[in-house]
């Protein structure tokens, strides 16, 4: 499938960054080929405006973000507040015209995969509703094993198709930060999820020539398979 669907444990672990270095990477190294990418849905100012600043992909906002709520609130609360329904068959069907009309499409995720996005769904119902693969971003911290093995769990309970895990230095990390708090071979042994790499902390996250060396240090043949060939 031509899909990737970056989720987290939770909100601000690095799931911008990592779409932002996948795509940073696309545009260097595969400019003959189009590239979508696409917030399902966004409640308040943030990634899809980033990412039409960023990078020239030819999608409007409403292509980019079918979804949009004013307050920066959990979907069912900013829905709730502005008097609107849910309507995730609109999101369904910018997709399904978008995977149709690019040859690679990152989905960005909101929240972590228990995260609510409507009364009775959450983003891990999602991943396995639309079958997109997945991947899931983990903060180097010290509850990064306790959030992976949970969020993994949930995975498996929801179908989804987890590729593996992409941790993420969200302050400055040490080698003996990383050792203690998110040891690599701990992590696959109860997850029996591999660990795809390791994000450093970016002073600036939208450099793109940082974001596209960040990029090649990845397992890109399991996140990417299109960008290799």
């Amino acid at each position: 499938m031509n899909t990737l669907l970056i989720a987290g444990t939770d909100t601000g672990v690095g799931k911008t960054v990592l779409t932002m270095a996948l795509a940073a990477y696309w545009q260097r190294y595969r400019p003959e080929q189009t590239l979508g990418i696409m917030k399902p849905i966004q409640c308040g100012v943030g990634d899809r405006e980033l990412y039409t600043h960023l990078f020239p992909l030819n999608q409007s906002l409403e292509e980019i973000n079918p979804i949009h709520f004013l307050a920066p609130l959990i979907p069912p609360l900013a829905a709730a507040y502005e008097g609107r329904h849910i309507e995730l068959e609109t999101a369904w069907k910018e997709y399904e015209s978008l995977s149709q009309k690019r040859d690679f499409v990152l989905i960005e995720s909101l929240g972590g995969l228990g995260s609510a996005i409507a009364h009775e769904t959450t983003v891990a119902d999602l991943a396995w509703d639309w079958r997109i693969p997945t991947v899931l971003v983990v903060p180097v911290n010290s509850g990064a094993i306790a959030h992976t093995v949970a969020n993994v769990a949930l995975a498996q309970q929801a179908r989804v198709h987890l590729k593996g895990i992409i941790l993420n230095c969200v302050t400055p990390c040490h080698a003996h930060e990383l050792e203690e708090w998110a040891p690599v071979n701990l992590l696959e042994n109860l997850t029996q999820k591999p660990v795809l790499g390791c994000l450093p902390h970016l002073s600036d996250p939208k450099d793109l020539s940082k974001l596209t060396q960040v990029a090649s240090n990845l397992d890109l043949e399991r996140l990417m398979p299109f960008v290799l060939y």
